[in-house]
């Protein structure tokens, strides 16, 4: 088994940057958050260009190691290894450290894209390979961006946050109809009670509710993506092209 790997901390916010959403700012400082939004995507395109076909796991950072959660996690990560895929999180401690955790120690490839926050925060120790992002916009976007499926386990507002989002994407076809698993079923079940009382309500319509499997049986969740990624979409293989003169690295 390899030995995880041993991640700096990752820079804190200043003052400053936590502003941004305050109302409108001079010209020239407006202008100039727009210029670090751009250089941010840039530096997470980068980073991830080469990371190959990945499938992303969201949850809370909240679980520690031996919980039943966290255990799912590492069992995701791991299945997600054996599918040939990247695992994709957002870098951080518990479901995410559990699932990057599961597919490192299973062979695969473990990938984290880690959020500044005002506070130290680690990368956890099973990514091979991490990015700092300063804003969870431009992180949601990286998260989304290179991913074929998305595994959601029990989380807090960050998770629903990126639940929601996704389940928004795909329903309006701006993002290909990708599979979207939720494990738990005892923590999701009165979420997809409300979701059906919403289908009732019509605010939204009841194919929406399809794009959404629950279960606790990982192999299940598993072979549900294997089946939609198969029938609906080609994987692009991993890309290994750098260009030195961009300074690029595999």
């Amino acid at each position: 088994m390899s030995k995880p790997i041993k991640t700096p901390p990752v820079p804190i916010l200043k003052k400053g940057e936590t502003q941004y959403l305050e109302g409108p700012k001079e010209r020239h400082r407006e202008l100039g958050f727009a210029i670090k939004v751009f250089f941010q995507f840039l530096k997470g395109f980068r980073a991830l260009h080469f990371i190959g076909p990945c499938i992303t796991v969201f949850g809370s950072a909240r679980f520690k190691d031996g919980h039943e959660y966290y255990e799912k996690a590492e069992e995701v990560g791991k299945a997600i290894a054996q599918m040939g895929f990247t695992t994709l999180t957002g870098g951080g401690p518990g479901i995410m450290e559990a699932a990057n955790k599961g597919a490192f120690e299973a062979g695969g490839k473990s990938v984290g894209c880690n959020i500044v926050l005002p506070f130290e925060q680690h990368p956890n120790p099973y990514v091979q390979k991490t990015v700092n992002i300063r804003y969870f916009f431009v992180r949601k976007v990286l998260l989304l961006k290179y991913s074929y499926a998305f595994v959601i386990l029990p989380g807090g507002w960050g998770t629903m946050d990126e639940m929601f989002e996704t389940l928004t994407l795909v329903q309006t076809k701006v993002m290909h109809n990708f599979p979207v698993v939720l494990i738990g079923v005892s923590y999701y079940k009165p979420l997809l009670d409300y979701l059906t009382s919403m289908v009732s309500r019509g605010t939204i319509s009841p194919e929406d509710l399809k794009l959404i499997m629950l279960t606790d049986d990982i192999s299940q969740g598993m072979a549900h993506i294997r089946r939609y990624i198969e029938s609906n979409y080609k994987v692009m293989p991993r890309r290994r092209r750098a260009f030195w003169w961009l300074l690029e690295k595999v």
